[in-house]
């Protein structure tokens, strides 16, 4: 029988966010650890050099505060991913990384762009839109939970605060939108039930025996009880004594 959930817990559901978690972590104590300073290889839009930030720039954060601001919304947003998405999960990840920090090169200010705020927006901006074209009640209640949890964010995608890359949010908000769109039929398939299977036959069905063509209860006859067969032996003299 088809398993009725497609929703399975795996260690790669926690092992990749927590690792992903982890090395942003590492990036940032060796940067403490050895004095050095990463922030130049963030996005610098429309500089060539700065494309190299399109890959770097989610590791690396200008600060204690900014690392963990972004680090426990990317860790339950990319759990979500894995959970939820688990085939679409490296696809959002790294075509995502990677739309978002090209737009983000495109339209950003003349400035090193560094975090991996632009990756929480894609995730946060993915997880709704598709739980809302899925019309699966799961994938719904998870949209409804990200909006509520983080629905605030939505107040950086636009120039409120000169310090932060709402060019980045802005593209990672986009990015999603636009993946839950191109992924819009790839979705989970609801569970089905018995009486919803195509070979589905309500006269072989146990539970509805019980009911008459007028949905009345009745009772359902007994069946009889198995009898072994009775087994006769008979002996035959041979003809050759």
């Amino acid at each position: 029988m088809k398993d009725r959930n497609p929703f399975k817990f795996s260690t790669r559901v926690i092992g990749y966010p927590l690792l992903f978690v982890l090395l942003i972590w590492t990036v940032f104590w060796v940067e403490i650890r050895f004095g050095l300073d990463f922030n130049y290889l963030g996005i610098r839009p429309r500089e060539i050099v700065g494309l190299r930030g399109v890959l770097l720039s989610p590791f690396i954060h200008a600060d204690i505060k900014h690392l963990f601001n972004n680090s426990i919304p990317l860790l339950i947003l990319s759990l979500a991913l894995f959970y939820f998405y688990r085939e679409l999960s490296w696809k959002i990840l790294i075509y995502g990384i990677l739309l978002t920090g090209i737009l983000t090169w495109l339209i950003g200010r003349p400035a090193n762009h560094i975090g991996a705020s632009g990756l929480i927006y894609l995730l946060a901006s993915f997880l709704f839109f598709k739980g809302i074209f899925s019309k699966f009640y799961r994938l719904m209640a998870l949209s409804f939970i990200v909006v509520f949890s983080y629905g605030g964010m939505m107040w950086f995608v636009m120039p409120v605060d000169p310090s932060i890359s709402w060019e980045g949010h802005l593209s990672g908000f986009v990015v999603g939108l636009v993946f839950s769109f191109i992924y819009k039929k790839e979705i989970v398939e609801p569970p089905k039930y018995e009486w919803e299977q195509p070979d589905y036959s309500e006269e072989n069905d146990l539970f509805m025996q019980h009911f008459d063509a007028d949905g009345n209860f009745v009772e359902r006859k007994e069946e009889p009880e198995y009898q072994e067969p009775e087994y006769h032996y008979i002996f035959k003299k041979s003809e050759e004594e």
